[in-house]
């Protein structure tokens, strides 16, 4: 019997072919190091990668090396696969990557970026955070971690959590109907877990919870889990409409609880859920056959119902964000546009390229709004009633008369709704109302206005064709006359003859001055577009600057050609690659001599510039569409020719949320190698500005506050995970704060010289109120020239404002010197601030 305790013998042979063998991978992994070097330098990112995954995998040694080559390989080789749409190779690249370098905070978040650029922002989520968590102070992950968190975790939730009286309604109306019988539960978009664990901790004999959005299904189970649940309420990651009896729940439930609602009340898809957990999930309800029936053999949902309140109004913020208002754009008569809307349809016949609504907070909208009837019901639903909510979408369109209260413009109908949880608890989501909802709005696109009158008569149209609550301005009733909205008129007698209904008809008609050739002609614009249309003032500042400039370049270009005897000829070249549609290009063409290119992408918008170049005298020639000749986004700042440079450069440089658009000091600094000399970028400079503020409100929207768990449970250490510290989308006139200081400068970005822009830099201001300072709201001024700025702070702007929330509130002392520490990395304001006594101490 051998002796196998025994250490194996080598023999010379064996020896001499591991030294062979070892000799033979240094070669190979020699030669591919110097392939992969070969490769970068033709540029050929894909062999190289490859000859750097041969070469990590064979020798690990070499990590460190060649790790930033690597790096620079794999992220060159991406952008190639993600030119040409091999999506699935690129994202195996990043697989094959992070198999050699799993924790390289680097790699781990550029994948991140790439998921959330295909759409896919749990995953993408997911990478940040891990990258977070590999290097805490990674600006790059963290600047990408707060973008994507406020899609994940919308900031409702905070106000949500922090609406004492909303909670404990829901935490009531659970609780009476668990005692009352009802022992098992499903909460259906659990969200944080909040209901699901109220109604166990009522006593409920089984809980189950569902959620669709990954990250929000990660975030439930910790809290539950935090809270002593893990085993008492099973959570799934699905939508509610793929749950089944026995394969998800094991049995029927008796209380289906959710708040599944939006402002709009159907958005979210209730209907269908409830629908489906009425045939599916629940019990059946109690019927009028057997009353005395137990509660815990019938079904119920909580909400139990909701009444639904609309109301027409005046609003200036409303008009220019969903309708063109102006006849004129910075010199460009816009009678050739045709239908310019936004992508908001009110209208009764369903189209899926539009939503039926968009949402405001009528308490913050800039300028008031004036209602122009008084709150009317558009609907009542019993969600107990499953033959009634079967029923809903097939609907007649009922027709509702407003009596007209006040006289205006009419620009939307605002909607909110009652939420019925039972018979004693309930929610209003009124404008009035202190509530984390807004209000649904459907505006009224008619090209011109139409005013209203008292002792008119608004006809407005009611349906739920398609499961979401439509509302539509369609007539107006005024002395026995009908008018339509849409531009058509009959006479309808009502009572007593019109002494002169003709005259009244003829000045009716007239408000509406409706043009039928261009009836079907509609361009759809974001609404953001439709605002900066009718932001004259930006137009009329980049009109006036653009003038300047051509004017000097034409003149330095007439010196030249006396100079030499040689005729210049050449138009001057202008490029706009302003983000979505913009006029600048044709304002710039209108100028004569000026060879203007737009970045305009959409068919439909270019054709609306064709129209208005040509209504306004402009050649054809004269206009080009610069994205139509580029594959790639890299080409967009190249130049028109091989001989010629660009004369002016407009780059758009503020995001309409209120922050600086990323990647704008690399573009502007691309832009600068390519203008001729005299040529200039648009603008020239931006100054961002700043207040201190007290503001509860951004408190409330940026995290759980408050050191008291939420109705007894441990949930805000887990979602003010996702607090982020820029608060963006701000309304800083209507926002309920109090200011601490006057105006200050915070930062200047000088896009037309490099030398002068800096990454940080110490402000001083003093308090010129006592209080606490939670925040400093910021804005831009943006210098197209050193006479010629537009301020994102301006009443009529189209951007709105944002603002650093501090983590930690400030208690200042009026006359106190507050020394602000203020970053930009990227696209991103950082602010930190101290107290000092006086301004010396902070030099």
């Amino acid at each position: 019997m051998p002796n196998t305790s025994a250490r194996p013998k080598h023999g010379r042979r064996t020896r001499r072919r591991r030294r062979t063998e070892d000799l033979a991978r240094d070669q190979l992994v020699s030669s591919s190091l110097e392939s992969a070097q070969q490769c970068l330098y033709s540029q050929d990112y894909g062999t190289a990668f490859a000859h750097y995954l041969l070469i990590l995998n064979l020798a690990p040694v070499f990590k460190d090396f060649a790790r930033e080559s690597f790096r620079f390989t794999l992220f060159k080789w991406a952008e190639e696969l993600d030119s040409v749409g091999r999506i699935q190779e690129l994202f195996d690249c990043y697989e094959q990557a992070l198999g050699i370098f799993p924790a390289d905070e680097v790699i781990i978040n550029s994948m991140g970026e790439q998921l959330f650029r295909m759409g896919f922002r749990d995953e993408a989520a997911g990478h940040f955070h891990k990258a977070l968590k590999l290097r805490p102070d990674y600006p790059e992950a963290r600047e990408n971690f707060y973008r994507v968190a406020n899609w994940l975790v919308e900031r409702w939730h905070f106000l949500m959590l922090n609406d004492h009286g909303r909670n404990q309604k829901y935490q009531q109306a659970i609780q009476k109907a668990v005692q009352g019988g009802c022992s098992t539960v499903l909460d259906i978009g659990t969200g944080t877990g909040i209901l699901g664990m109220c109604a166990k901790k009522a006593g409920a004999a089984e809980v189950f919870a569902c959620e669709l959005s990954k990250t929000m299904f990660e975030l439930a189970c910790e809290v539950v889990a935090a809270n002593g649940m893990e085993g008492s309420i099973k959570i799934l990651h699905k939508k509610s409409l793929e749950l089944e009896v026995p394969t998800d729940i094991p049995h029927r439930v008796s209380l289906v609880v959710t708040e599944t609602v939006d402002a709009g009340l159907f958005g979210e898809g209730i209907i269908e859920s409830l629908i489906h957990a009425w045939h599916n999930l629940l019990l059946p309800p109690k019927s009028d056959e057997n009353e005395f029936k137990e509660e815990s053999t019938t079904g119920r949902v909580i909400p139990a119902g909701a009444t639904v309140f609309c109301m027409a109004v005046e609003c200036l913020e409303i008009r220019r964000h969903h309708r063109l208002c102006v006849t004129e754009v910075g010199g460009l008569s816009m009678e050739a546009a045709g239908g310019l809307r936004s992508p908001v349809s009110c209208s009764s016949e369903p189209d899926d390229s539009t939503e039926p609504y968009t949402t405001e907070r009528l308490s913050r909208l800039p300028g008031g709004y004036t209602p122009l009837t008084q709150p009317f019901t558009a609907l009542n639903i019993d969600f107990n009633n499953v033959h009634e909510l079967e029923g809903l979408s097939s609907r007649e369109v009922q027709e509702i008369c407003l009596p007209v209260t006040e006289e205006g413009q009419l620009d939307a109908l605002a909607v909110w709704f009652q939420l019925h949880l039972d018979e004693e608890n309930s929610l209003s989501t009124g404008p009035q109302e202190d509530t984390c909802w807004e209000q649904a709005i459907y505006p009224f696109h008619s090209t011109v206005c139409f005013v209203l009158k008292p002792r008119d008569e608004l006809i407005v149209e009611v349906s739920c064709r398609d499961a979401y609550l439509r509302l539509s301005s369609v007539a107006v009733l005024r002395d026995g006359h009908k008018i339509h909205l849409d531009g058509g008129a009959e006479l309808k007698r009502s009572g007593n003859l019109v002494p002169n209904p003709e005259a009244e008809l003829c000045s009716a008609l007239a408000c509406l001055q409706t043009n039928h050739s261009q009836s079907d002609d509609f361009c759809i614009l974001e609404c953001s577009e439709m605002a900066l249309l009718n932001n004259q003032e930006y137009h009329q500042s980049f009109c006036g600057a653009l003038n300047k400039l051509i004017s000097q370049l034409k003149d330095k270009n007439n010196e030249q050609e006396c100079a030499t005897s040689m005729p210049v000829g050449s138009p001057l070249y202008v490029l706009d690659v302003s983000e979505g549609f913009s006029l600048i290009s044709v304002i710039a063409a209108r100028q004569g001599g000026v060879k203007a290119f737009s970045s305009v992408e959409k068919n439909k918008q270019q054709e609306v510039l064709r129209r208005l170049s040509r209504s306004n005298g402009i050649s054809v020639q004269h206009l080009e569409f610069w994205l139509n000749h580029k594959e790639e986004e890299q080409g967009v700042l190249q130049r028109p020719s091989t001989e010629k440079l660009w004369s002016a450069i407009i780059l758009d440089c503020v995001e309409t949320c209120g922050l600086i658009r990323q990647k704008l000091m690399e573009k502007a600094s691309l832009a600068r190698c390519l203008l001729e000399e005299g040529g200039r970028i648009f603008p020239e400079k931006v100054v961002v500005y700043g207040m201190l503020v007290e503001s509860d409100t951004l408190l409330l929207e940026s995290a759980v506050q408050g050191r008291e768990p939420t109705l007894g449970f441990n949930i805000a250490p887990f979602i003010n995970q996702f607090t982020v510290p820029v608060h963006v989308f701000l309304d800083f006139s209507t926002l309920k704060c109090r200011r601490l200081s006057e105006t200050l400068e915070l930062f200047v970005l000088d896009l037309m010289d490099s030398n002068a822009n800096y990454t940080s830099r110490e402000v001083k201001v003093q308090a010129t109120s006592a209080g606490r300072l939670t925040a400093v709201p910021f804005w831009y001024h943006i210098h197209l020239d050193q006479e010629i700025s537009v301020s994102t702070l301006h009443q009529n702007s189209h951007w709105k404002q944002a603002a650093v929330v501090l983590q930690q509130p400030l208690e200042v002392l009026e006359g106190d010197w507050i020394c602000l520490a203020v970053k930009l990395h990227e696209s991103s304001i950082s602010i930190s601030a101290c107290v000092a006594n006086s301004p010396l101490q902070m030099d």
